[in-house]
């Protein structure tokens, strides 16, 4: 199948990503453009095949997107574990390493897919990169009466780091945790895993969107297809 657009190819994943889920799973409920179709097919699986399955929301805006697919709600206190996350990335590298916050649900994004038994990233080709850092900065999110510090320390680290503006409003993005996000691009990372860690070593620093030796499985949306990276 051609896929003639990025929007098609997002859809095209999402669907591809409905093969990974079965009857009594827990679903971690990424954030985002390509996981919001995910969300909506999964709405419609449950209903059609009616499967019992609960969904962990990430976000203010994947809780939203469920409740109005009709997907039954848990959070991680409930459970064990989570069976299966799906999420998108803003850059992949070719050992399946992300850089992830663009939507600033970065935090709860991390606590649920590193519970998750199997965890599933949904792309088109335009995220592959050959080494992170390369086009996105990382989003680190912060205690916001030390933004300014944290700022300084991640210039240490030779980041440029900026406080991220809201665009329709007044001010700073805020996330759902009430936090600040500032983005840090870095001349080069060599060390993901590394650098993941070190950046949350830093007082006032929540946590970063390097996603390192996390994902199973890379969806990616082709012009031909969908391609299946795995770990």
């Amino acid at each position: 199948m051609e896929l003639k657009d990025r929007d098609a190819m997002k859809k095209a994943v999402a669907r591809e990503a409905l093969k990974f889920v079965e009857d009594d799973m827990v679903v971690g409920l990424g954030t985002g453009s390509t996981t919001s179709y995910f969300i909506e097919y999964l709405g419609k699986l449950i209903a059609e095949e009616e499967l019992e399955i609960y969904g962990i929301p990430t976000s203010y805006q994947s809780r939203i997107l469920a409740v109005e697919n009709g997907i039954p709600l848990a959070s991680l206190d409930e459970f064990d574990g989570v069976d299966l996350a799906v999420d998108g990335a803003d850059e992949v590298d070719p050992e399946l390493n992300l850089i992830k916050g663009r939507g600033a649900a970065l935090t709860m994004e991390k606590c649920i897919e590193y519970r998750a038994g199997t965890f599933v990233v949904l792309v088109d080709e335009s995220k592959l990169v050959g080494r992170l850092g390369k086009r996105m900065p990382v989003p680190v999110e912060v205690i916001p009466a030390v933004w300014r510090v944290v700022a300084e320390e991640l210039e240490v680290f030779n980041a440029r780091a900026e406080l991220r503006m809201a665009e329709k409003k007044d001010g700073p993005v805020v996330t759902d945790n009430g936090n600040f996000i500032i983005d840090a691009m870095f001349p080069r990372i060599d060390d993901p895993l590394d650098l993941e860690v070190e950046l949350n070593t830093i007082p006032g620093v929540i946590e970063n969107g390097i996603f390192a030796d996390m994902a199973d499985v890379v969806l990616v949306g082709t012009g031909e297809g969908v391609r299946r990276l795995e770990r």
